[in-house]
């Protein structure tokens, strides 16, 4: 192998998930020019002075470059190399100038005083105790970070995870790596059982270590949880087990009988088999089952029938309106029922309904909570009904110190009423902790559109309650005049019954198919209507008005390849974090993807990137109710937002909504997600595709069953108390 010495004067690409890099590095053996340099350079920063082993390459466009095999990082050993080396953004609080003025006083002692006498440093202008204390932790922490790498690296194993284990771990890291790398998966977001599974194997533990078979059963529960699953038959995990661990299947069994005695999994014999669960999912079940079969038994309000008649006419008269059948007997329902369903598609009155619950319990002096499970769903129907809404998070007072919620069976709500809306978006988790703060005195209602697509979580929540026989359930299904003007409304409605669209007729109308067979051309049609088209003709903003939703992920119609197309012809700061391989730039409008409790940022949430601190080391994003400094440790939680998913935008509504239709999709090409995808739109959709996808989407009425008990074990404890609650069904 052959060496290079030098300084790392820049990246210019980094995957946080692998470690690969290109970097440009200067050397004093090569005084004329930048070295490319590429390969595994995680936890290395511009500054740093550098000794790789490698081989030099050539690269047809590229010319010469270093393939790097490894690398040390050396102190420098010259007081320009020290300024530039502290200033890279390596140490939280050092910038370029603070630098300066520490090498200016210290020269080549510099390391010596940051690593054995910090407290000189205050004699620098401009450092206090409390940034003395702060270069010292983030120094230690470096330092430990490299230790952690550099073990990670010496058992072939290249990844930037090391921030995170070392946070997680501290100096405890690599003692928890060698005795049980499983536990990663276990303790660390984005570290899966794969990641802990490439270590264990360069650690050499054995395949059938009792860890990993252990860690490999969890695993699998827990990756069909995230296809909605609450639990898994016995075979469906045994079969996926060995497929994941290539081990027999008498091992996984003794596995599962090791994790059985932990009781960190839980077998259910029932008559399609036996069920195991993860022990959270199977009490979280048995939680919202008990909970609502306590509310559900728990007497009812005796309410005269002339006053509610009377109220609701004087209602009507108050608001201008008539309501429907159906909208007077959901208002009846809620002033008798304990647990009330309120279920319709788009312009069938949901919202109207609601103001005249929430107008009747005002005059009865009825304390009224309103909630939803996201920040823009709940701002969505505040603004609707006028009242204050919280997301369920906000709601049940989460507390960050405690990592649980504040209102619960010991202190539930002070509430004589609870309205929860999207609730198709609720999974079985966030219900089981939202119906222990239910007071037994209240009354919960409901409301969602049950033909959207189900939670992201696990569970089936508003199909189960409804198939469960045992709520009270009002569907709207007549389609008020104003909204069967609206183009989206209509089609929404026929898409739902298994038809075509209308997608010509006049200019002014509000949906529009544009047919276009070749992906990259209709990618760069899109972006042209993001950029100029639809702005200038609407006057929507190209980043607050208009969102492209996909049905994948992947793929060049996929959000992941819309992200990157978009951002370049959107967004030219030169202020930018590179994450995985992404560039988060000042102005990008960004997701959360996972709830984080330390920043009260929730799954969904989204939000602008206002500023990057290379010196902080943090990305500071303004969400709508909150400003947060992300540390970049953490940016692996965020995605960009200019192409989202469809299951990202349940609960949301936008000006404009462009969907991309292409067969490419076709493993996601479902009625229920193209039927959320353009109800998420207020004033304009725009369908992109060929008719082949279009049909294929509406032929498609399939929904992917999820292994849930719930409605089972409702009718299970309820049905024998009586029979089922009433259910109002009006006919189409």
């Amino acid at each position: 192998m052959e060496k290079l010495v030098g300084i790392l004067e820049r990246i210019v690409y980094e995957n946080s998930e692998t470690g690969y890099t290109i970097a440009r590095l200067a050397s004093r053996d090569y005084p004329n020019e930048l070295i490319t340099v590429l390969g595994d350079l995680a936890t290395a920063s511009a500054g740093e002075s550098l000794a790789l082993s490698g081989e030099w390459v050539n690269n047809p466009q590229y010319g010469r470059q270093f393939k790097i095999e490894g690398y040390e990082t050396v102190l420098p050993a010259t007081v320009v190399g020290l300024r530039k080396y502290l200033g890279s953004g390596m140490i939280k609080g050092i910038g370029p100038v603070m630098a300066a003025r520490i090498v200016n006083k210290f020269g080549m002692d510099t390391m010596d005083v940051i690593e054995q006498t910090p407290e000189k440093l205050r004699n620098v202008a401009g450092i206090g105790k409390k940034r003395v204390d702060t270069i010292q932790e983030a120094w230690a922490a470096q330092r430990e970070i490299k230790n952690v790498m550099l073990f990670l690296q010496s058992n072939n194993v290249s990844t930037a995870h090391a921030v995170k284990i070392y946070k997680t771990y501290e100096s405890d890291a690599i003692t928890v790596v060698r005795e049980n790398p499983y536990r990663l998966a276990d303790d660390i977001y984005g570290i899966g059982f794969k990641t802990a599974d490439t270590i264990s194997q360069n650690l050499g533990i054995a395949p059938e270590s009792p860890h990993r078979v252990m860690a490999g059963i969890k695993y699998v529960l827990s990756h069909k949880a995230d296809d909605g699953h609450v639990f898994l038959y016995r075979e469906e995990l045994l079969a996926a087990c060995e497929e994941i661990l290539d081990l027999p299947s008498d091992t996984i069994e003794a596995g599962m009988t090791e994790l059985k005695a932990k009781e960190e999994i839980i077998p259910e014999d029932t008559p399609e088999g036996t069920a195991i669960y993860l022990a959270p999912f199977y009490h979280v079940e048995i939680g919202v089952t008990n909970a609502v079969s306590r509310l559900l038994q728990t007497p009812t309000r005796s309410v005269e029938i002339g006053f509610v008649d009377a109220s609701i006419d004087r209602l009507e008269k108050q608001m201008g309106i008539h309501f429907a059948a159906n909208q007077r007997a959901a208002v009846k329902t809620a002033l008798t029922a304990k647990v009330m369903l309120l279920t319709g598609g788009p312009g069938t009155g949901k919202t109207t309904t609601t103001i005249g619950m929430l107008h009747l319990f005002e005059a009865l002096e009825k304390r009224v909570l309103l909630a939803a499970p996201t920040g823009r769903a709940a701002k969505r129907i505040s603004e609707t009904t006028g009242r204050e809404a919280k997301t369920i998070h906000r709601l049940l007072e989460f507390s960050p110190q405690n990592r649980g919620f504040k209102r619960d069976r010991e202190n539930p709500l002070d509430a004589d009423v609870v309205i929860i809306d999207e609730m198709s978006m609720v999974d079985i988790v966030l219900m089981n902790n939202l119906m222990k703060a239910i007071p037994q005195r209240a009354t919960l209602i409901m409301i969602g559109d049950v033909d959207q697509l189900p939670s992201v979580g696990a569970g089936n929540v508003l199909t189960d309650l409804i198939a469960s026989g045992q709520v009270t359930v009002v569907t709207l299904t007549e389609i008020f005049r104003q909204a069967r003007e609206s183009h989206i409304v209509t089609n929404a409605h026929r898409i739902n019954r298994g038809k075509f669209p209308q997608t010509t007729g006049p200019a002014d109308r509000n949906f529009f198919f544009i047919e276009e067979e070749d992906p990259d051309r209709a990618v760069d049609l899109i972006c042209d209507l993001v950029k100029k088209r639809l702005p200038k003709h609407y006057g929507f903003h190209p980043m607050d008005d208009i969102q492209v939703l996909c049905p994948m992920r992947r793929g060049t119609v996929g959000s992941e390849n819309f992200n990157k197309r978009l951002q370049a012809v959107l967004n030219d700061s030169s202020e930018e974090a590179i994450q995985g391989g992404r560039n988060f730039r000042v102005g990008d409008k960004v997701m959360q993807v996972r709830n984080n409790y330390d920043y009260d940022v929730f799954n969904g949430d989204i939000g602008r990137i206002t500023g990057v601190d290379r010196i902080e080391k943090t990305v500071t994003i303004q969400f709508p109710e909150k400003r947060v400094a992300f540390d970049m440790a953490d940016l692996n939680e965020l995605v960009l937002a200019y192409g989202i998913t469809v299951h990202k935008a349940q609960g949301s509504e936008y000006p404009a909504v462009i969907v991309p239709l292409m067969t490419q999709h076709y493993l996601m090409l479902q009625r229920n997600l193209l039927y959320t995808g353009i109800t998420r739109a207020k004033e304009l959709v725009v369908l992109v595709g060929t008719k082949k996808a279009l049909g294929m989407a509406i032929r498609n009425n399939k929904v992917v069953e999820r292994n849930s008990f719930l409605a089972e074990r409702l009718r299970e404890v309820l049905s024998g108390g009586g029979a089922p609650l009433q259910t109002f069904q009006s006919q189409p």
